[in-house]
């Protein structure tokens, strides 16, 4: 007895110290680049608070209420924002599945039969039987599989909400875009009705013999391209409509925007930190990031494989010719029982699975880096386009300005007889272009601003579930 003593004390002890060495490697998030600032963000600093995209819906920020009213649609009607809820809704599942493994299963049982021979009569039989079963979780099998199924979860969670933001970029991306081109029908309507007005002019100083008939062609080609121009726009116009039906749920021909009666450009300015508040802004790199942690509790249950499986079982029951006799002490039967396996040669089946494992954590790994470094980038490449557009409306502004005074300038000249009609088309059409172009870089920043607001995660911190 005293010599078995220190024999269980070892037994013991290698058994707690084999468990130890069937759990996965201790979780650690990957290192990655992480720099102090952002390059693109010298000698720019934004005015607004620095919770300003957590303070409520980021598309407020434009101060646009048919905007507001849209993208709030996208919560409850984008069908891709439905497939990842319920993904998300599949992943939680899955964790309860896997937490439930952890706990002992019990049965129970009732049965019954009637059997006999025509010559000699029959018999009845009844049995009832409640067994249960559990799977003792010594080599951390079970707990790595429960969190496995959570990183998974969370995983899922933020590709939720990427879905969510990636939807809702698109929306307002869409809904500014519309905007411009209701903004530049606008500007070639006021401009076809000018030129109608150059074009009668002309055809009266022609009728009376002043200019020749080539200004009444070269009028009306202009007036006819301006035209032309117009019906692109409604073209373009229909199908950024339809996007954004498409974006909300419905049915493009249930959807109609109407025009603003002004368009109004309000360009926020964005909040944008240091680049290490994008490893929880951002739900791509979460989402990366989690999968990392699911990969890394897979190499525990690969590892688990080294190792015995071990369950208990045990029942109860009773049994009779009478439904009666279930219910008699004298008829219980009980048993209990212990079962370990484990595989004596599988052909290295097992440490091949556990270097799959560790390799997929690798690939986990490298794919969370990558998709770091491409945030950084794609952070940098709209502060780059936020900064240049702002100058570049600007310049679109003074050019604008500065064509319109020449168009009027050759127009008064013109009916002075001083330049002739081909100068007028000119200035004309350089002046229009000169309008269209500044209309669309004011578009351009709004697009931007979303742009860098999606770069930024839009609001969204990790560990934020649905």
């Amino acid at each position: 007895m005293q010599r078995s003593k220190p024999l269980r004390l070892t037994l013991i002890a290698l058994a707690l110290s084999l468990a130890g060495c069937a759990g996965g490697p201790a979780y650690q998030r990957p290192t990655t680049p992480e720099p102090v600032a952002f390059k693109e963000l010298e000698g720019w600093v934004p005015a607004a608070p620095a919770d300003a995209l957590e303070r409520g819906p980021w598309w407020q920020l434009f101060n646009d209420p048919v905007l507001d009213g849209l993208a709030a649609g996208v919560e409850v009607s984008n069908q891709n924002v439905a497939v990842a809820a319920a993904n998300y809704a599949a992943a939680r599942a899955l964790v309860a599945q896997e937490r439930a493994a952890l706990f002992p299963t019990v049965s129970l049982g009732l049965s019954a039969d009637r059997s006999g021979v025509r010559s000699q009569g029959s018999d009845s039989n009844y049995r009832l039987n409640l067994g249960g079963s559990w799977e003792p979780d010594v080599w951390g099998r079970l707990r790595a599989g429960v969190t496995s199924a959570r990183a998974g979860a969370e995983a899922s969670a933020a590709d939720l909400a990427s879905a969510r933001l990636s939807a809702q970029g698109e929306l307002a991306a869409n809904y500014f875009t519309l905007r411009a081109l209701d903004a530049q029908r606008a500007l070639l309507l006021r401009t076809i009705t000018g030129y109608e007005r150059e074009l009668q002019i002309t055809q009266n100083r022609f009728n009376v013999g002043i200019v020749a008939r080539t200004d009444v062609l070269q009028a009306q080609t202009q007036l006819a391209s301006a035209r032309g121009d117009e019906l692109s726009l409604v073209r373009q116009r229909a199908q950024f409509e339809h996007a954004i039906a498409i974006l909300v749920g419905k049915a493009p021909g249930e959807f109609a925007l109407a025009p603003l009666a002004e368009w109004r450009v309000t360009v926020p300015e964005v909040p944008v930190g240091v680049p290490a508040t994008l490893l929880q802004r951002r739900p791509d790199i979460a989402a990366a990031e989690r999968d990392v942690a699911a990969a890394n509790a897979e190499i525990g249950i690969a590892r688990s494989a080294y190792f015995p499986n071990i369950g208990l079982s045990g029942s109860l029951g009773t049994g009779g010719s009478r439904v009666g006799d279930l219910f008699s002490a004298s008829n219980a039967a009980w048993s209990f029982g212990l079962s370990a396996a484990q595989s004596i040669f599988n052909a290295g089946a097992t440490r091949a699975g556990v270097a799959g494992a560790e390799a997929r954590h690798q690939a986990a790994v490298a794919r969370y880096r990558q998709t770091v470094l491409n945030a950084f980038a794609d952070v940098e490449d709209q502060l780059s386009a936020t900064r240049v557009l702002a100058q570049q409306q600007e310049l679109r502004r003074q050019a604008s300005e500065a064509a319109d005074l020449v168009e009027q300038q050759i127009m008064n000249r013109y009916r002075a007889g001083q330049v002739g009609f081909t100068e007028v088309v000119q200035a004309q059409v350089t002046a229009l272009n000169a309008r269209r172009s500044l209309v669309q870089v004011q578009s351009d920043r709004q697009t931007v601003a979303v742009a860098l607001i999606q770069s930024l995660g839009g609001g969204w911190r990790a560990g934020t579930q649905p």
